[in-house]
Order: structure tokens, then sequence, then C-alpha cells
């Protein structure tokens, strides 16, 4: 396990740079801008390495286009979590070849965690032959000398070597609107939970330093950005690799201390590493939202030993304890994986009463999907597929009682919350959100985007709160 972090060179980082001028320079000489179209699956730490796709696309010249057929270079960053992820993106650029053969100068590249899989890796060097460029998590930081491979030299180009990771500053980042804004502090994971894939496909964990982080906040903080999300694998593993003794209950108070009117959110935490000193932290500094998302997976003790989790159902509960001590309207969520091998439907009755007794406020359940070189896929599992289902739901039932009953809680409560956008809800025109992460439909002018705004909450739904401006 590799706890040493490679930090590329800025020298090395200043070449990709050149490349993207060399790159912009062919581009100027079209008749007309290129367009790239950058289409992201999976979790925010891809979401994040997307926008750092878009700011090296962005400086080879390229304009952006949410249409495949208008793209002169298409993007797909890719998951690995579950199989069905995986069969969507498989299917997605299947039907590539069709844009392809209408626009035969297309180059179509596949990143993310899918190009860190070995037997994806064949599948797209056999059977979509129509890919020209596929490269993993731990070579996006060189994305413009691939890019340029393609241009210059004929072949495809596949940059998927088993890499225990790197850290890599100063590559240009593009985000998705000016309001909120995610910063990754660390990468990759070393906890091997035997049913995932993620340290396999993004490596080990390795940290940035904590100078590099507080400066891209205080730049997003000087923008105007409202809410600042801390991404990791684990961040609450944050710093273990390097030798400033900053941890992350540390570098929230840092973050905390940087000048703004902002709200701080993180994840992913895991509970094995969650600390009545990063409680104290949270509790103690006002930008950090009052919102935890610590996933217990199961709560059975025997199934998360063989999940390799790290921690009992109790110490699980003790730290849910210990935090609502501190923060006692912490909003608290979760996941749960359903049907893991061997779990029986008795086992899974101790994840029920664990939902009982803790009551989370939101809830993400999976039912447990194989990956092909984790130590859970090769494990017995005899429940079938209708037994699964069937506690999958009386999961989800119960979830959905205890959400609605703590959305209930909101109704006739004024809530300052950011307007981050316009809804989808036919009956109203905005989206917000409460510090606590909970989603507010209203209806109001759309120059309240992008503001901190008190919302009268009127009614909700199990997924939702809806309300009007109290101002």
């Amino acid at each position: 396990m590799n706890r040493v972090t490679t930090r590329i060179s800025p020298e090395e980082v200043a070449r990709q740079m050149e490349l993207c001028g060399r790159i912009a320079e062919m581009n100027a000489a079209r008749a007309a801008a290129p367009a790239a179209f950058v289409d992201t699956y999976g979790c925010q730490q891809n979401e994040a390495d997307s926008e750092r796709i878009r700011g090296y696309l962005r400086a080879m010249g390229f304009t952006f286009t949410d249409r495949e057929e208008e793209a002169d270079v298409i993007v797909i960053n890719t998951c690995a979590i579950r199989e069905h992820a995986e069969q969507r993106v498989l299917g997605n650029v299947g039907a590539l070849v069709h844009t392809k053969r209408r626009k035969p100068g297309q180059i179509i590249c596949l990143c993310g965690c899918m190009a860190q899989e070995p037997h994806n890796v064949d599948k797209l060097r056999n059977s979509y032959r129509h890919v020209d460029l596929v490269f993993g998590p731990q070579a996006l930081w060189k994305f413009p000398e691939l890019l340029w491979r393609i241009y210059t030299r004929r072949g495809r180009v596949f940059e998927t070597a088993d890499d225990p990771g790197n850290i890599a500053e100063g590559i240009p980042v593009v985000r998705q609107g000016g309001v909120k804004a995610w910063v990754s502090i660390m990468y990759g994971c070393n906890n091997f939970c035997s049913y995932c894939i993620v340290p396999y496909v993004r490596g080990r964990e390795r940290s940035r330093a904590s100078a590099d982080i507080l400066r891209e906040v205080a730049e997003l903080a000087a923008q105007g950005y409202k809410e600042i999300t801390l991404l990791g694998q684990n961040v609450n593993s944050y710093g273990k690799d390097l030798s400033e003794g900053v941890d992350f209950a540390e570098l929230l108070r840092r973050v905390n201390a940087v000048p703004g009117d902002f709200l701080i959110r993180f994840m992913t935490s895991h509970p094995k590493d969650a600390t009545e000193r990063l409680f104290d932290a949270m509790a103690q500094c006002e930008k950090v939202a009052p919102v935890i998302h610590l996933p217990f997976q199961a709560g059975n003790d025997r199934v998360l030993r063989a999940m390799n989790r790290g921690y009992t159902r109790e110490a699980y509960l003790e730290k849910v304890r210990a935090l609502r001590a501190r923060i006692p309207d912490i909003v608290l969520t979760s996941d749960v994986i359903v049907g893991f091998p061997g779990e029986t439907t008795e086992e899974f009755e101790d994840t029920l009463s664990l939902l009982r007794e803790v009551e989370f406020d939101a809830l993400f359940t999976f039912i447990y999907s194989p990956r092909k070189g984790t130590p859970a896929a090769s494990l017995p599992d005899p429940m079938g597929k209708e037994e699964k289902q069937a506690n999958f739901q009386r999961l989800v039932d119960l979830q959905n009682e205890i959400s609605l009953k703590k959305h209930r809680a909101y109704v006739g409560k004024t809530v300052r919350c950011l307007v981050d956008g316009r809804s989808d809800d036919v009956r109203n025109n905005l989206t917000a959100r409460t510090a606590g992460g909970r989603l507010v439909h209203f209806t109001g002018d759309e120059s309240l985007i992008g503001g901190y705004h008190n919302l009268k909450i009127t009614d909700c739904s199990t997924w939702a709160l809806f309300g009007e401006p109290a101002e």
C-alpha cells in the first residue's frame, strides 16, 4: 500500500499547457471554432475531474456543446461503482458510432474509472473501435499530450497502466455555474472494502498540500462562490501521506478562516475515521454546513466484517450520538447496500433496526452489484433476486416514512437557503438548498439565484420541501 504521493512537477504541467497552445493554433486555423462535448457519469469527484478536462479543452481553443453530433471531440467520463452504470456507458458509447459515421473526423475519448478496469479496456479495444482515446483517472493530468498524439500520429491511444496515483497542480478548470464549486482535497482510497472497485481504479490515498487547497478556496470565495464542497474518497484520511501535521479537522478550521460569505460542505466520510476531533471542528466552525454523509452500509456486525468496513454497529451508533451531542440539528445521510453476498434476511433486520434508531434524513440505497476483481465478487451469494428486491423495498419504504416525518418538521419554519438554480417542478421556477442540504422548490424572481435568502416552508413531500420568499 503506497502512501508516498507522486507529485507531477510544474515543468510537466507547463508542458501540457504548451501542448494546449499547439492544439489551439491548429484549431484557430479551422474555418469555425471546434466544439467539445463532455459527458460525466458517477460521483462528485468525476464532476470535478470533468471540470479540469473542460479547462484543458478551453485552453486548446474548443467551445462547448451539449449535442454529440455537433462535437469535434467527445469525452465520456465514466463510473465503475455498479454494473448498471457501466452498461449505461457502454450503450451510449456504442451509439456514438453513428455520430462518427456522419462526422468522420470526430475524436471520441473515454476516461474515468471504467478506463482503469482491464476487462472494460479489452471490450473497448476489441468491440468499440470507434473510440480513439482511453485513459484512466491517474492519466488525466496529461490529457493534452494524449490528444496531441491522436492528432499527430495514426492509431488509437490507450493510457491505462496500473498506477498508484499522483497529484498535479495548475491544471485549468471550467466550472459549471458560479454558485457552487467542487474542490478536490485528496484522491484515491486505502480502505479496500470488499465490494468496492474504487481503490483499484483510483489508486492509493494522496492529499493535496493544504496551501494549494486554501489558495483555491480563497480564489473561489473572491469570485463569489457561495458553496464550496471539499471532495475525497475518504476526506477523513486527509493529510496522512503529508508531513504537514494537518489532518482533516484542522483543514476544515483553516478553510473556515478564509474570508468570504460561503458554506463549506464535504464528502465522503468513512465512519472508521470520523473522530470527535472532526465533530468538534464541525460544531465550532460557523461556515461548515450542519450535515454529514456517513455511510454505514449494513447494520449487522458479521456483514460489516465481511465488507471489511473497519467498525461495528455499536461503534457507528456511538459516533452518531457524539455528533448529535455537539450538533443537535445535524442532517445525517448515509448509504446502504442490500443483499451483500451471504447476508440473510435476519441479518438485514439489523439494518432496518439501525434505521429506526438513527432516523437518517435521507438514504442512498443500492442492491449489491458484484465488481469484477473485488473480494466480494467471489463470495457465495445464495439469496435470490426476489428476496433481495423485497428487502430493498422494505428499506425504501421505511426510509421514505422517516424522510417524510423529517420534512414535515420544517413546515411553518423560515429557513435561510442558498438559491441555486431553476426548478424542474412544474409549480415552481426556482430551487434552493437549506444549510443541511434539503431541496426546496419555490416561485420567485430569477435574480435571487446565487444568493442566500429566507424561505418560509409551506409544504413538503418525501423528497423535497416547498416554500415561498419570507422577505
